[in-house]
């Protein structure tokens, strides 16, 4: 499935008394709100907010602290917290063969080269262990946590919707 739209990161609160936001980064690299000119202001089911234009930005410490056009009192900027910010995908930053945005792979049957099809990824979780974890959706069953290890996940395409696995023996045998 491939959206319109990449998340990089979520309004968290003000800055200041001048119309600052702070940004939690969902992104690998904060310093691309250095750059940003554009964005969308998204609620967390996906509604577009409005369009913003980007008056300034910097980054701070593990955060980026973004002054939107129009937004120039602390009031103004306390209405955004829970916000996600958005960037069209032609303005997101390209990325290297064999990464994906994890948007991406939401949707993407998963296949498992000895089971068959196990279901569809509906989430994807980070766990600070340097990995993400791929919640998979099964019809009438629990939902399966895959790591997503390229020793697991040994083939992934976007563009004919599947993600082959090779399961760890006994995983699968957990959620059952």
């Amino acid at each position: 499935m491939i959206n319109d739209r990449i998340i990089i990161g979520k309004v968290i609160g003000a800055h200041g008394v001048r119309g600052e936001v702070k940004v939690f980064p969902i992104t690998d690299n904060v310093r691309r709100f250095t750059k940003l000119k554009k964005c969308y202001l998204v609620t967390d089911n996906g509604t577009v907010k409005q369009e913003m234009s980007v008056k300034s930005s910097r980054v701070d410490r593990e955060n980026a602290l973004v002054t939107f056009e129009g937004c120039d009192d602390r009031d103004k900027a306390l209405l955004l917290k829970g916000l996600l910010v958005a960037v069209d995908r032609d303005d997101a930053v390209k990325l290297p063969k064999g990464e994906f945005f994890i948007v991406d792979l939401i949707g993407l049957s998963v296949i498992d080269e000895k089971l068959g099809e196990l279901g569809k990824i509906d989430d994807v979780y980070e766990t600070g262990a340097g990995h993400h974890i791929l919640s998979v959706k099964r019809k009438g069953k629990k939902d399966l946590q895959i790591p997503f290890l390229k020793t697991i996940c040994i083939e992934t395409d976007i563009e004919q919707g599947i993600m082959k696995v090779i399961l760890p023996d006994g995983l699968y045998e957990i959620y059952e």
